[in-house]
């Protein structure tokens, strides 16, 4: 990883297999671990990306930008975004997907989470499907800075999310 062909925004590691994500501002870089190469490199069409989640499956990924976006990329189907989310109206800071239910959120600069129904099929032939649930509110807007970190808990549907404001919000039992 000597070159990283720009400023490194986002590292995760697929689940499953020995591939390596590395997003910088704009792309995404998938790199075989074993093999030592460049396996794959994802389009975002993003002028900023600020974060990166893999599914449990490792067979998608989601990202979010600055520029108000989520991105869905199905690694199987193209290296282009097989779907682009536009909820929130400032600058989406945090992405993940729930390791055990079919959940997404997104946390952005406008203070709130969105919470997604995000069903990924076993059937190559199924699209996935991705419904709005739930937007969650409580943090406030600091210096135009929202909320900056979110994650889910690891066997419950529980969202936590970390905002400017210096709070730590659990919601439970929200959807």
């Amino acid at each position: 990883f000597r070159k990283t062909h720009g400023a490194v925004q986002a590292l995760a590691f697929h689940p499953h297999k020995p591939f390596f994500f590395v997003a910088t501002q704009t792309h995404i870089r998938v790199y075989h671990l074993l093999k030592q190469v460049l396996a794959k490199k994802l389009l975002t069409g993003c002028k900023w990306i600020s974060s990166l989640d893999v599914h449990p499956s490792g067979d998608h990924v989601i990202i979010s930008s600055y520029d108000r976006r989520v991105v869905w990329f199905d690694l199987d189907l193209s290296s282009l975004p097989f779907k682009t989310l536009k909820y929130h109206t400032k600058a989406v800071r945090a992405v993940a997907f729930h390791r055990t239910y079919p959940l997404m959120a997104s946390a952005a600069d406008d203070g709130t989470v969105h919470v997604f129904h995000a069903t990924v099929y076993d059937d190559l032939m199924q699209n996935p499907l991705i419904v709005p649930v739930k937007i969650l509110r409580g943090h406030e807007v600091v210096k135009e800075v929202g909320v900056m970190a979110l994650a889910f808990h690891p066997t419950q549907p529980w969202v936590v999310s970390g905002g400017a404001d210096g709070k730590v919000i659990l919601y439970q039992d929200a959807f």
